[in-house]
């Protein structure tokens, strides 16, 4: 195919995708509207636990925003808790620490855990753009660790470019990862192969999409104030967005999507194009060998738009003895909206990790 072809079927991909946004838009504005009034209370519940800040240094000099929630030695007057055991949390991009709120609230109490905005994210400094990278992330968690759980085990639960965040950290610090780390849950991620492009249409080809994505992210960022005056928090284009590719179809309620509207709104959009490039680059497969031996579990929606269930299909191939769970009919954000099944399947985990 001539690359004029392939660019014509590239702006007729990125133009249908357009129409269809537009067209969803105009179907369901209606329905946002009058979801968004019967939000009510629930929206301000949302993203409020809170403990103690803490900070942890990078080593490059960048400062993380963190949270510790600590346990008592009876725990809900049942046999003693392992008190050096520690959960650590690892969001997703253009997230925050607060989108594990149905997992904290599940397991307040009961486990000792760790939570911390990613650099760039949430109340984190910000990176400059040579650190802005998944291996960076992945320095940054050997920080975390080492500062918030300096002894015992520790379990980490990645979520998307969380997950990443984990399987560089296993790549660039082996030796920590086998002695301290006794299990991992990585939800709605992979290790490469992703086309970013896809998300907005399957028509543009992929030899295109790698080289037109990143620079038409690029060419916005260079005006990002006027990207995130349309992302404005509680904007109906942001509660959309949200709605239509972080969920997987199901009856969300419009509370859950207006909390993840939120985070979203609150990255700017100039750190989404410093972390974009990466999430094509990302080719770490081989790396999923330092898993072995160690408890490991992946969940995925089967509807999920952004992280497709292929990835984990195939990560799981490459890792034996790891745990699938396949959440039917759940997208990206299964954290949300089929949080039952997630937390089951990491006090499954917890409890073997810990044993």
């Amino acid at each position: 195919m001539s690359k004029r072809r392939s660019l014509l079927y590239a702006a007729g991909g990125i133009g249908a995708a357009v129409l269809a946004a537009a067209a969803t838009g105009v179907a369901v504005e209606r329905r946002v509207v009058r979801a968004r009034r019967a939000g009510g209370a629930e929206a301000d519940r949302l993203g409020t636990l809170r403990s103690d800040p803490q900070q942890v240094k990078c080593d490059d000099g960048v400062v993380l925003h963190a949270e510790v929630d600590e346990i008592s030695p009876y725990a809900g007057g049942k046999r003693p808790r392992r008190q050096d055991v520690t959960v650590v949390f690892v969001h997703g991009y253009a997230l925050n620490l607060d989108c594990w709120h149905f997992q904290r609230e599940a397991f307040r109490g009961s486990h000792r855990m760790a939570f911390y905005d990613q650099r760039s994210h949430g109340r984190s400094e910000r990176s400059d753009r040579e650190h802005a990278n998944i291996d960076q992330l992945g320095d940054d968690l050997a920080d975390v660790i080492a500062t918030l759980a300096p002894t015992g085990d520790v379990i980490l639960v990645g979520h998307s470019m969380g997950g990443m965040s984990i399987i560089a950290f296993a790549e660039r610090h082996p030796e920590m990862f086998a002695q301290r780390v006794t299990g991992v849950a990585l939800i709605s991620t992979t290790a490469g192969g992703l086309q970013p492009h896809r998300t907005l249409s399957r028509w543009i080809p992929d030899r295109v999409g790698q080289v037109l994505a990143p620079r038409v992210i690029a060419a916005m960022a260079r005006a990002p104030e006027l990207v995130d005056s349309a992302r404005r928090p509680g904007s109906n284009v942001g509660f959309l967005v949200a709605d239509m590719f972080a969920f997987g179809g199901k009856d969300v309620p419009a509370a859950e999507v207006e909390f993840l509207d939120e985070m979203l709104a609150g990255t700017s959009f100039d750190v989404l194009a410093q972390f974009f490039p990466s999430f094509s680059q990302l080719d770490k497969f081989e790396h999923l060998a330092a898993f072995a031996g160690i408890e490991t579990t992946i969940i995925c929606g089967t509807k999920d738009r952004l992280t497709s269930i292929d990835h984990s299909r195939k990560m799981a191939e490459q890792m034996p003895g790891a745990r699938l769970v396949e959440v039917v009919g759940a997208g990206h954000m299964v954290i949300f909206e089929s949080r039952d099944v997630v937390n089951a399947a990491l006090q499954d985990l917890v409890e073997e990790a810990a044993g």
